[in-house]
């Protein structure tokens, strides 16, 4: 249980970061058409809906403290789950990145 409980507590926060980055670049690229096709006017918009998305972020890790309320008996797994959402997130970051240098070399 030692191992599993730290493990597991990265595996769900890098699911949450992994899926939370993916509906962000979806947004980004629907955005970007949007921007193209002229229907995106209001330049000062950096990206619409995302104050909905973080919401949602906010409320699925709510959730998940409900839910799952073993990952957060102790400080460790509580910043365990923390450190998988940055890993997923910066994973699907780092996916953008590799793929808009490939674009432009």
């Amino acid at each position: 249980m030692n191992f599993i409980l730290p493990f597991g507590a990265i595996i769900i926060g890098a699911a949450i970061g992994y899926v939370f980055g993916a509906i962000q670049h979806a947004a980004l690229l629907y955005n970007k058409r949007r921007q193209e096709n002229g229907n995106l006017k209001n330049g000062w918009i950096l990206m619409p809906g995302s104050m909905g998305r973080v919401a949602i972020l906010m409320v699925v890790m709510a959730l998940v403290q409900v839910l799952c309320p073993i990952f957060f008996d102790d400080t460790t797994t509580q910043w365990l789950i923390s450190v998988g959402v940055v890993l997923g997130y910066g994973w699907t970051l780092l996916q953008q990145l590799r793929q808009h240098s490939m674009d432009h070399a």
